[in-house]
């Protein structure tokens, strides 16, 4: 499951940006998951529950985000009906994946001591 390593590899970013804002804590992180992107967002959410235990996001929400998959023609920048024939229907040409394969870290909710 390759949830696990993703999971790893949000934590790392995450606990980079709380040392980066000298962070106490995590609140709160977004990510985005794109239908394509090979994750599933119920394994996604079980794994950062098991592994954020002894990392910063131990008591930090994980809120995904699911996008859809939209295909585009680059020539002409028309957007394709889900479903259809990837081809496009205003000039002919390939239609080419716009959305729906991404994995992004959108936004980290951080605890911060006031000095």
């Amino acid at each position: 499951m390759h949830e696990y390593s993703i999971v790893q590899a949000l934590l790392d970013l995450v606990g980079a940006e709380a040392r980066k804002h000298q962070a106490t804590g995590v609140r709160r992180v977004r990510v985005r998951v794109g239908e394509l992107s090979g994750v599933e967002p119920e394994l996604l959410l079980s794994a950062y529950n098991l592994v954020r235990e002894h990392s910063v996001c131990q008591g930090a929400d994980l809120e995904i985000h699911q996008v859809g998959a939209r295909w585009t023609c680059p020539q002409c920048a028309t957007d394709l009906p889900t479903g259809q024939r990837l081809q496009c229907t205003a000039c002919g040409g390939p239609a080419r994946l716009a959305a729906g394969d991404e994995i992004i870290l959108e936004q980290v909710e951080l605890e911060v001591a006031h000095v």
